[in-house]
């Protein structure tokens, strides 16, 4: 167990807050997989900077939602590095397990971050009024497309996503035939296309809603396997030709996100 240096923290990183997160030991030591944690979700948080700037000029009060936020990992650094130092904005993290939930607002009140709002619930049924960023780390399977219908709803500006377990079109795939489905024909290849397929069609579905994609990698695939980032900006309120491309390859492909299908019609 390894002390942490100054390249495994950034310049004024909570040292406490890391130690309730359990990223850190109570000694202060940090093992292999904390390291990877940490250096994911800083990386992570570097890649949301500019939107979270772009946002705190833009407004007095800008609010961030951590959709399927778990431990609230990337919600705790976030208002750690960025919003405790504004001094004003908000982030809310939504999450359906009940006890994750109590010990996220626990590491909130003995942190003081009094900005930090904590949601119980499915992202689907997630109300929280006007939204500015949306942000949904390892959302699982179909949660990420929640996490996208989430984002029209509330009017969001900014969506960064790293998608995880993309299972749904992977099961679809497997019924689907066509001129294209011999590269689908066995079970390994069909998870890889799969999910390939669904990162996408999520990005050409944000396309249609008037987003801006940029699709690159989150960090290393020494820190983490599902490594695909998905950030989108707001330009306009839709895109005709991006539409017509989702609704082209899903029905070339045989398959697509039904919650995005359904919402589509």
């Amino acid at each position: 167990m390894n002390a942490p240096s100054l390249k495994d923290l950034w310049p004024g990183q909570s040292v406490a807050l890391l130690k309730a997160l359990h990223i850190l030991t109570h000694n202060g030591g940090l093992n292999a997989d904390s390291r990877r944690k940490l250096k994911q979700v800083q990386h992570l948080a570097q890649l949301i900077k500019p939107a979270i700037d772009a946002m705190l000029k833009e407004k007095d009060q800008p609010v961030l939602a951590d959709l399927g936020a778990g431990k609230s990992y990337l919600g705790f650094i976030l208002y750690d590095l960025y919003f405790a130092r504004a001094g004003r904005g908000t982030v809310a993290a939504v999450e359906a397990r009940p006890e994750l939930i109590a010990t996220a607002k626990k590491i909130a009140r003995d942190s003081g971050f009094d900005r930090m709002e904590f949601v119980e619930g499915r992202i689907a049924d997630a109300a929280l009024g006007p939204v500015d960023i949306v942000t949904a780390l390892h959302a699982c399977d179909t949660a990420t497309d929640e996490a996208i219908l989430f984002a029209l709803k509330h009017d969001a500006k900014y969506v960064a996503l790293v998608p995880c377990c993309q299972a749904e079109l992977a099961r679809e795939l497997e019924g689907a035939h066509g001129a294209m489905d011999q590269l689908w024909r066995h079970p390994i290849q069909r998870r890889e296309f799969g999910a390939h397929l669904t990162n996408v069609l999520r990005g050409l579905y944000l396309e249609a809603h008037g987003y801006k994609v940029r699709v690159t990698e989150l960090t290393g695939l020494e820190h983490s396997l599902k490594n695909e980032f998905i950030f989108a900006e707001r330009h306009q309120r839709s895109n005709p030709r991006a539409r017509a491309e989702f609704e082209k390859l899903a029905k070339e492909i045989g398959a697509a996100p039904k919650l995005l299908l359904s919402a589509l019609s």
